[in-house]
This record gives C-alpha cells, sequence and structure tokens, in this order.
C-alpha cells in the first residue's frame, strides 16, 4: 500500500504537491497504519480525522523544507 505513495517535493516533482496529491498521500498512510482500505461506519469519523491531520501535517513539512538548490534552479527558470 504505501509504495504507491509518491515523493511530493521537489526535484522528484517540478512543482509544489497540490492539495489532491498531499490528501491521497494521507489517505495511504491511514489506510496502511489502520488496515483498514475502507473503514466501517463506526470507524469513519476518526478515520476521516486522521488522512485529515496527516494532510495537514505533511503540507507543514512541505512548507517548511528547504531543498537544496531548489530554489536557485526555479528563480533561474
Amino acid at each position: 500500500m504505501c509504495r504507491s505513495i509518491k515523493t511530493l517535493r521537489p526535484p522528484a516533482i517540478p512543482e509544489d504537491a497540490t492539495e489532491e496529491e498531499i490528501r491521497a498521500a494521507a489517505l495511504q498512510y491511514v489506510r496502511k497504519v489502520s488496515g483498514f482500505r475502507a473503514p466501517a461506519a463506526h470507524n469513519r469519523e476518526v478515520f476521516d480525522r486522521a488522512v485529515d491531520a496527516v494532510a495537514e501535517a505533511t503540507a507543514e513539512l512541505l512548507a517548511g523544507l528547504e531543498v537544496r538548490g531548489a530554489r536557485a534552479s526555479q528563480s533561474a527558470s
């Protein structure tokens, strides 16, 4: 499952990750950790909250990362 999570930072992808890409990675992570591809109705709320939290943490991580040489090469473009 987690093998399908791709790297979401340059230079692995040419531009910033989209909200959709971040959410897809978060969903894959929560699926792997929980062991559920799709949770039962009684677990849906906690599952969705976990996806939201992981997506938020991922967006924060990506926004704060400084990739050597990435900014300079992007400015030159």
